[in-house]
C-alpha cells in the first residue's frame, strides 16, 4: 500500500475537494482490515473502497439501508430458503435483516453464516454489521470467498485479468457496474505509488 497522503491527493475530487474525519476514519479502517487480512493486491482493496464508495452514499461509513427493506422479502420476517415463493417466517429473533455495513448484508440466512464466520452474535444482533471494523470483515471475507453471489475477487482480479466493470458480479450484477469501476480505478490510482 501506498503512502496515504499519494491517496487522499488522488481522490479528494471525488469528495468534492475535502473529506471529513468521519470519511478518512472509514477509509482507514478498510484499509487496516485489508492489510489484516493478507490482501496485497491493491486492484481488490480499490474495488472494496469504489464499492463502499458507492454503497454509502460517498460517507465511507457503514449505513442502513434506506427503506430498512421495504418492499422487499427480507424487509419482512422471511428466509431466502429456495427463493420467491418458497419463503419460510422465522419468530425468532425477533430482528428484521434488511442491509446493513458497507456493502448492504441481507437476510436472515446472510446474517446467520456471516455471524457464525467471523464469530460474533449477527444474527442475534445485526446492528453489529454497522460496526465499521466489523463491517470490513463483512465486506472482506463476501468479496473475497464469493460469499454474496457466488463469485469472488479472484474471478476478476488475477495475474492475466482486471476487470472492473464485471468485477460488480461479486455484489450485485452490474447495477451501476460502469460508475463503481471508475470510482475504483480512482481509489487504485491512490494506491499505486509512482515511481519517480
Amino acid at each position: 500500500m501506498s503512502g496515504t497522503k499519494h491517496l487522499y491527493d488522488a481522490i479528494r475530487p471525488m469528495f468534492g475537494g475535502h473529506l471529513s474525519q468521519r470519511q478518512i476514519d472509514g477509509i482507514e479502517t478498510i484499509l487496516k482490515a485489508a492489510i489484516d487480512a493478507g490482501i496485497t493486491d491493491n486492484r481488490k482493496t480499490a474495488y472494496m473502497l469504489g464499492t463502499v464508495f458507492h454503497e454509502c452514499a460517498k460517507t465511507m461509513q457503514p449505513i442502513t439501508e434506506f427503506g430498512k427493506g421495504a418492499g422487499h422479502d427480507y424487509g419482512k420476517k422471511l428466509k431466502m430458503n429456495n427463493g420467491p415463493g418458497h419463503r419460510i417466517p422465522y419468530t425468532g429473533p425477533d430482528k428484521l435483516y434488511y442491509g446493513r455495513g458497507y456493502v448492504q448484508l441481507t437476510w436472515f440466512e446472510n446474517y446467520e453464516n456471516m455471524g457464525y464466520l467471523l464469530h460474533i452474535p449477527l444474527l442475534e444482533n445485526p446492528e453489529l454489521a454497522l460496526d465499521p471494523p466489523t463491517a470490513a470483515k463483512i465486506m472482506i471475507n463476501g468479496m473475497t470467498a464469493g460469499l454474496f453471489t457466488g463469485k469472488g475477487f479472484d474471478k476478476y482480479f488475477t495475474a492475466t485479468t482486471t476487470d472492473w466493470v464485471n468485477a460488480r458480479k461479486i455484489i450485485n450484477g452490474l447495477d451501476h457496474a460502469e460508475a463503481i469501476a471508475g470510482y475504483a480505478q480512482a481509489f487504485y490510482k491512490g494506491l499505486t505509488v509512482p515511481v519517480v
